[in-house]
């Protein structure tokens, strides 16, 4: 993917290892690029007003604005009081989840056994990054959750399935205020949405 234009300048270009959280203010008018390295790895994604956490991504008031349960190109990422946060400039993939939410250790638990409740999940790296900008477990909500297939059944079923993805695939966001970014690398294994094997993303933010 071409990341940088001849007009624009890199300001920040990170690979987020596999597993780890991250986190940056994206200023308004910058583009974040969530590049997937290795293809089929899920990132778990919050966003937040910089300028007032409590003005926070809503997955409802997104899906209900937009009229459809999925993220891709033209999608706009708003807050509860309708503030725009981001909106989706390109997407090489096709859709991204908004409604499955983040794994836990208690999650994991209860889909997957007592065996992996030691197991490291994407609660867990929200609340290590977001104590960072002093915030706690009551300010998590429904994140996004980039890259990740989550097909509804006719029924309502949810099912996690293998991604779209593939290696060097984007998605594209232009920050419409500045945006306080929190992602989860995700860790999950007991499911496809990583492909059984957690890898690194890298994280471009340009002006």
């Amino acid at each position: 993917m071409n990341i940088a234009t001849p007009a624009a300048t890199v300001v920040l270009d990170d690979v987020v290892p596999a597993c780890a959280p991250w986190s940056a203010v994206v200023r308004a008018g910058h583009r974040l690029d969530i590049i997937d390295l290795h293809g089929n790895q899920a990132v778990d994604c919050l966003l937040y007003a910089a300028a007032d956490h409590t003005d926070r991504y809503s997955a409802q008031a997104t899906v209900t604005a937009q009229r459809n349960i999925f993220l891709t190109t033209g999608s706009v990422l708003r807050t509860d009081r309708g503030t725009a946060l981001m909106t989706v400039l390109a997407d090489e993939v096709g859709n991204h989840d908004t409604i499955a939410g983040a794994c836990s250790q208690e999650s994991n638990t209860l889909r997957y056994g007592q065996h992996t409740r030691h197991q490291h999940a994407c609660v867990e790296n929200f609340l290590a990054e977001a104590a960072k900008w002093d915030m706690g477990k009551r300010d998590l909500v429904s994140n996004i959750n980039w890259f990740m297939n989550v097909p509804v059944e006719a029924d309502g079923t949810l099912g996690i399935v293998d991604g779209r993805s593939a290696p060097g695939k984007a998605v594209s966001l232009r920050a419409e205020i500045d945006t306080l970014v929190l992602v989860s690398n995700c860790p999950q294994i007991n499911n496809p949405c990583n492909g059984f094997e957690p890898t690194p993303v890298r994280m471009v933010v340009t002006r």
